[in-house]
């Protein structure tokens, strides 16, 4: 296995409306920062991954006009999830593993703003039983709480404080959308409230990989992606306990999460409620630190929150703030799918 970290990470500040914006007039900006930091070229990037959802831009294909942000000419090595931007970090990182390319520059984003994204994201959903009934994305998390609340693993008030404690921590991040004290609010879909849930936003994100010695030339303190692995559940919400994420328990132990002590992490949490199921699953404690950049909780840039969490960790580790994190990302209903990557800095490495 060769030795890959992220050497550089970038993102857009997260706002509820950028009609002024198109994709690439939000990316464009971002990328250019993330490959400042590295004061690398576009031409010299050997593999160019990105995520987002057409469904999202309501169109097809619509990742290759974000390339026109990138540059396609002289031709580039590239490659698209319909994902989150966490899962092609992955691809990029399998790519560099097999000694296809020594970098890569990984991207996504997301405007959610001109549609509903309640609405849209039951396009996600079984097309055969589940998304004919158009349950959204809050009722569905509301289904989730609630079962945590009868198991006796939360209550309300509980979940009022992550709430409270990650929208507390993000008034350091300049880029969160959502800071300080914020209400819990009225009952959305009982009973989660409105400080239960996301912020509704546009953003962007992004970030380079290298491997071996190009890595430890283009950054002080790479953030060495020492395990990664993502899982999924049943697709069905009937058969599955949604008290409990083993596709998220698995995927960190594959990254070898349980090997050692991690001292922070970054949950892709959009509800407050889905942080209990993963503080659960992946096995942490108060004495690690959670979500020091606020979360999803304090900006959720669809399809771009997950591979920020990766960014926010790996940023940790560039700056002496953390040894050993645990980065996570998410996607689809109740945690449906879950990614795992364990980033260290030199010093743990060696």
């Amino acid at each position: 296995m060769r030795d890959v970290a992220i050497v550089a990470f970038a993102q857009s500040a997260h706002r509820r409306r950028t009609d002024e914006l198109s994709e690439v007039d939000l990316l464009m900006p971002v990328l250019h920062e993330v490959l400042g930091a590295t004061g690398l070229k576009a031409n010299e990037i050997g593999f160019t991954c990105s995520g987002s959802a057409d469904y999202l831009a309501g169109r097809a294909f619509s990742f290759t006009m974000a390339l026109d942000g990138v540059g396609a000419h002289p031709p580039i090595s590239e490659s698209h999830v319909e994902m989150d931007g966490a899962w092609a970090l992955y691809e990029a990182w399998v790519k560099i593993q097999t000694g296809e390319a020594d970098t890569a520059l990984v991207y996504s984003y997301g405007k959610s703003s001109p549609g509903r994204v309640r609405d849209v994201l039951t396009r996600q959903l079984d097309p055969y039983y589940l998304a004919p009934l158009w349950p959204d994305s809050v009722a569905l998390a509301a289904l989730q709480a609630q079962a945590l609340i009868d198991a006796g693993d939360t209550d309300e008030g509980a979940l009022a404080e992550i709430g409270a404690r990650n929208r507390a921590a993000a008034v350091d991040n300049p880029y969160a959308q959502l800071t300080g004290d914020v209400p819990a609010g009225d009952h959305l879909v009982h009973p989660l409230r409105t400080g239960d849930c996301p912020p509704i936003g546009d953003g962007a994100a992004a970030v380079v990989l290298a491997a071996g010695d190009t890595a430890r030339a283009l950054c002080e303190r790479p953030a060495w992606i020492r395990g990664i692995d993502h899982r999924i559940e049943a697709h069905s919400l009937g058969v599955r306990d949604l008290t409990d994420s083993p596709s998220a328990q698995l995927a960190a132990e594959r990254a070898g999460a349980f090997d050692r002590p991690v001292d922070t992490a970054e949950l892709h949490a959009p509800f407050t409620s889905q942080e209990v199921v993963l503080r659960k699953a992946l096995g942490l404690g108060d004495e690690v630190r959670v979500n020091p950049s606020g979360g999803a909780l304090a900006a959720n840039p669809i399809m771009a929150a997950g591979l920020i969490r990766l960014g926010e960790a790996a940023g940790l580790i560039h700056r002496g703030e953390s040894d050993r994190a645990l980065a996570h990302a998410t996607s689809g209903p109740c945690l449906q799918q879950n990614l795992v990557a364990v980033l260290e800095g030199e010093s743990a490495h060696e």
